[in-house]
């Protein structure tokens, strides 16, 4: 490995104009997720370094005054004048668009690199209003300052002498950019950087937010095997860890995996540290040889008789956790945000380094090697439970004359793109809903009491449950084996339960069907949650309603209703029956607090709750798919310590709770 790191190995392939025009060509978009991506893409450039052994310390630091610095103690940034812009390295680096050391080959600054396409920094500094650029090298501390989306502010200074190494970024992100806020999370943040630290074992990755004067350090000496272990803290384990490593002529690849008791499978795959969202070549060459290897087993032990049909890839994945992780020199991704991996070359390599290790796993633990089959053999004979319970509900609703649920109102309108499905708790709001509807294009579906828990139980059983099969089959989508989204009857699927204890785990029960049985929906954009109002504020003829507490109190104050302070002089009208809606009068004003959207008459929920024009609704999304798994494994899941231990951690945070 060539150390090797000067101006002759930056190469340049375009300019940066195009950025400022079109950034969400470059990071995806201008939102939430695109303001974290300039993070990530800094970030990327020192966990190159730390991947070509450069680097073994990174610190992201979240300023006060809304800036991010990113520094490494890598080899530094040349500085040294560039042969083709005669400007500094540094400057080219960040001004010129796929500019860096990723281009030149076997003798390019980089082995491997996350940041290929080269544009990582020099974008950063195009959507930033200011960039101070520091280079530590050559026993000198070099500064370059950058303003107003890219332009240098005077040239590069020496600023005086230092023994350390390494590169320093700050940057400020642009608010005409990122008109929805340029103020970054800590949460996620964090998660994202501690996943960094797993996947670069033995690199020292702090957190420092000067905000909340909070500092974290992640460094894992076990790597994804540390990481598995992680993710299956809260689960029971079938088997140990299982873990390789080894480096092809195409590839290093490092594969950890583990199985438990769960029902479902989470697999994370990853390409030169840069998450791989959509899976690749490497996850297909990890499928196949898993699915070969395990089902070779089965037959050799005698696991698997000779009249019994091979495990399928989806038996397989029942209870897996797996970590796919590989290094490659020239990696091809699909878009600038890298979330498919298209290599050819790496699917072979995974299956052969992969499948060579585990077969000899699986002979050399014969009792972890009889847990996976034992788990597998049982997936494969709930598909077949699930598949009949399947066939049975479809057909039966093909004898009854229709697949579609009688508790269903359905809309008029056969086009699923304006269509919208309301999933409403309980017949009370369900005769409300049905009769403030449009019925052109808006269907109910009441639930009776809760649906079954999804999260601990099988396809089969969930079938059973009348409340989750009239729901598929309102769904029109299919289920498991035969889900298929181009089916979908509803391109709007709205939650809508009520404010309080019950409704919000009615809410959370569906949530978690949707998140398991039809992600791709989640992913789609398809499902969102209906907010109804918390208040009806009225004064004779005149009403108002307010979502939360404090519009509430706006709304009372932009209107001059209240004379008094509030909680003064409220008297309460409705005392008597402990079930009634809550009204309390101020200086005249009524106000009723709604426990239930079965308390509003049909055009109250018309107007309120369900009209396009004047309604809110929170699209569901799935920002961090490790997060989302652990959240619904500690609430939903068998495990009562950790939902214990969840409950107690943020119970303090609770406000207006109904019991």
């Amino acid at each position: 490995m060539s150390s090797k790191y000067t101006a002759d190995q930056i190469q340049v392939l375009e300019g940066l104009a195009p950025v400022r025009k079109r950034p969400g060509m470059y990071i995806g978009s201008t939102d939430a997720r695109g303001l974290h991506h300039l993070i990530w893409e800094v970030v990327d450039n020192s966990i190159d370094e730390a991947m070509a052994g450069y680097a073994s310390d990174i610190a992201v630091i979240l300023q006060k005054d809304g800036g991010c610095s990113v520094q490494d103690n890598g080899r530094g940034i040349p500085v040294e004048k560039h042969k083709v812009t005669k400007k500094s390295a540094l400057e080219t680096v960040l001004t010129v668009l796929h500019a860096g050391g990723k281009f030149g080959g076997d003798d390019s600054g980089y082995k491997v690199s996350g940041g290929l396409h080269g544009v990582g920094v020099s974008v950063v500094n195009a959507l930033s209003t200011k960039i101070v650029a520091e280079v530590f090298r050559d026993g000198k501390h070099y500064m370059q300052e950058f303003r107003d989306g890219g332009k240098p502010v005077g040239g590069l200074k020496e600023v005086g002498k230092s023994n350390a190494s390494g590169t320093k970024i700050t940057f400020y992100p642009d608010p005409e950019i990122f008109k929805e806020g340029t103020e970054f999370k800590l949460d996620t943040v964090f998660t994202r950087l501690r996943q960094q630290a797993y996947l670069t074992k033995g690199v020292k990755i702090s957190v420092i937010d000067e905000r909340a004067n909070r500092k974290y350090k992640f460094y894992f000496e076990g790597g994804i095997k540390s990481y598995v272990a992680n993710l299956d803290q809260n689960r029971e384990k079938l088997t140990d860890v299982f873990y390789i490593e080894k480096e092809h002529a195409d590839a290093f690849v490092e594969v950890a995996l583990q199985y438990t008791n769960a029902y479902n499978e989470e697999v994370f795959s990853f390409a030169n540290n840069i998450h791989t969202v959509d899976g690749g070549t490497h996850m297909t060459g990890f499928r196949t040889a898993l699915t070969r290897e395990i089902n070779t087993y089965a037959r050799k032990s005698g696991l698997l008789k000779e009249n019994e049909t091979n495990l399928t890839a989806d038996d397989v994945r029942e209870g897996l956790t797996a970590i796919i992780s590989v290094k490659v020199k020239d990696p091809q991704f699909e878009g600038q945000t890298k979330g498919k991996l298209g290599n050819a070359e790496v699917q072979s390599a995974v299956n052969a380094i992969f499948g060579e290790a585990f077969a000899n796993h699986l002979e050399e633990n014969p009792a972890d090697a009889r847990a996976m089959v034992g788990k597998c053999a049982l997936a494969a004979r709930a598909r077949i439970a699930a598949r009949a319970a399947r066939d049975t509900v479809l057909r039966k609703g093909a004898l009854e004359g229709s697949n579609l649920p009688g508790k269903l109102a359905d809309c008029s309108s056969r086009k699923a793109e304006e269509c919208e499905l309301y999933i409403v708790e309980g017949d009370s709001a369900g005769g409300s809903a049905k009769q403030g509807r449009d019925r052109h294009t808006q269907a109910i579906l009441p639930l009776r009491g809760k649906i079954l828990n999804v999260e601990q139980a099988r396809l089969d059983k969930m079938l059973a449950n009348n409340e989750v099969k009239n729901l598929v089959l309102a769904l029109g989508c299919g289920i498991g084996e035969t889900f298929d989204y181009k089916k979908l009857r509803y391109h709007r699927i709205v939650i809508m339960t009520d404010a309080d204890v019950d409704g919000s785990h009615i809410r959370t029960l569906l949530l978690t069907l949707f998140y398991r049985h039809f992600r791709p929906l989640v992913d789609g954009g398809f499902l969102y949650i209906a907010v109804p109002p918390l208040y009806k504020i009225s004064k004779g003829k005149q009403i108002w309603y307010a979502y939360d507490e404090d519009e509430k109190l706006k709304i009372l104050k932009d209107n001059k209703l209240v004379v008094a302070e509030i909680g003064e002089e409220e008297e309460s009208e409705s005392e008597d029956e402990e079930d009634s809606p809550k009204k309390k009068s101020v200086s005249g004003v009524k106000i009723q607090r709604y426990k239930g959207l079965g308390e509003m008459n049909p055009e109250q929920l018309w107007e309120t709750t369900m009209d396009p024009e004047r309604r809110i609704q929170l699209r569901v999304a799935v920002e961090d798919a490790e997060k989302a798994n652990q959240i619904f494994e500690t609430l939903m899941g068998g495990e009562v310590p950790p939902r214990r231990k969840f409950i107690q951690t943020h119970a303090k945070n609770v406000e207006n709770l109904d019991i």
